[in-house]
């Protein structure tokens, strides 16, 4: 039997002929680095995508990359706030460097965040770092306005995650124009199906701009000209973020029909309360691939990506197999 593999968040279809093509095409090159203007093409397109201009935007090999080095950069003197749960990688690097980080709970079953607690959690000094959408949970944490009612404070920096932002459609992305203290992370690797691939980006304001001006970044040849071509003809992308999307709302109702706890996402995952403790091994052993998020939530909880139609038929039917089993 193959493995049905949802644990990663991943976009389940492959990118499109050309896009493969110009990857490709990239073989041919990999003894050279990237050239500046391959470079400066790419960071053209990702500004026009995001509505801003090219110089607020900063290359990276992934998006988790650009969160670790702002974590260095700016954790020294300062609290990271982050919520719980939240991308588990951001968590750990935090605790490793940082010398306070304060995280603000989460709890079901909406899984909101109050403003007020995040603002009076603030010190002088703050490095505010939040998932929106939120992993796991796929919740909206923060709109435009209570990011801006943040940045205000000109001494706290504001640094929002936004790696399934295509997904739910909600950015924050143009606020950088005016607020320098703020940075916003995506990456190409969910929406645009160019997980292998590791290409992330920053659209940052001044402060962090300044901060990461001795970062050079050279992408390898073969991401250069993959993450190139997808953003040429991104129309792909979108229909496949829709596929995802009314998936996830079909899967979402599946599940509820057999008696889970699931919980409403914008994001291309969702999140369960399973009623089996160890549902993610179970599962594994029937070959079915989720995450187990009991790291972060209490024991049971499950995150599953949202795959093929076919994919999530088997998730279902396996997860079902292993209830009634139980």
């Amino acid at each position: 039997m193959n493995v049905v593999k949802l644990d990663m968040n991943e976009m389940p279809y492959a990118p499109p002929q050309h896009v493969i093509v110009a990857a490709g095409k990239g073989l041919s090159d990999l003894n050279r680095y990237a050239d500046a203007q391959g470079l400066r093409q790419l960071r053209e397109l990702l500004a026009e995508y995001a509505g801003v201009s090219e110089h607020h935007v900063v290359l990276s090999p992934g998006s988790d990359f650009l969160l670790r080095e702002i974590i260095h950069a700016f954790s020294r003197e300062r609290q990271v706030v982050t919520v719980s749960p939240s991308f588990l990688p951001t968590v750990q690097i935090a605790d490793r460097f940082a010398p306070k980080r304060l995280g603000i709970r989460l709890s079901p079953p909406d899984f909101g965040l109050d403003p007020d607690l995040l603002i009076s959690a603030l010190e002088p000094l703050s490095l505010v770092i939040i998932d929106n959408p939120n992993n796991p949970t796929g919740q909206i944490l923060l709109d435009r306005g209570l990011v801006a009612t943040i940045a205000e404070r000109q001494e706290t920096l504001v640094v929002v995650d936004e790696a399934y932002f295509e997904f739910s459609g909600v950015t924050c992305a143009q606020l950088v124009t005016d607020h320098p203290n703020l940075c916003v992370v995506r990456t190409l690797d969910k929406a645009f199906g160019l997980a292998g691939a590791r290409v992330g980006y920053a659209i940052a304001g001044e402060v962090f701009l300044n901060a990461l001006s001795s970062f050079y970044v050279s992408l390898p040849q073969t991401s250069l000209y993959a993450a190139t071509e997808a953003l040429q003809n991104s129309g792909y992308m979108r229909r496949n973020v829709s596929r995802i999307v009314r998936e996830r709302e079909r899967l979402w109702q599946a599940l509820r029909t057999l008696g889970a706890c699931v919980y409403p996402s914008n994001a291309n995952f969702l999140l369960l309360k399973a009623q089996v403790p160890d549902m993610a091994q179970r599962l594994r052993e029937l070959d079915v691939w989720v995450s187990d998020m009991s790291n972060q939530l209490p024991l049971g909880y499950i995150r599953v990506s949202v795959g093929t139609r076919e994919e999530n038929k088997m998730f279902a039917t396996r997860y079902n197999q292993v209830v009634c089993g139980s």
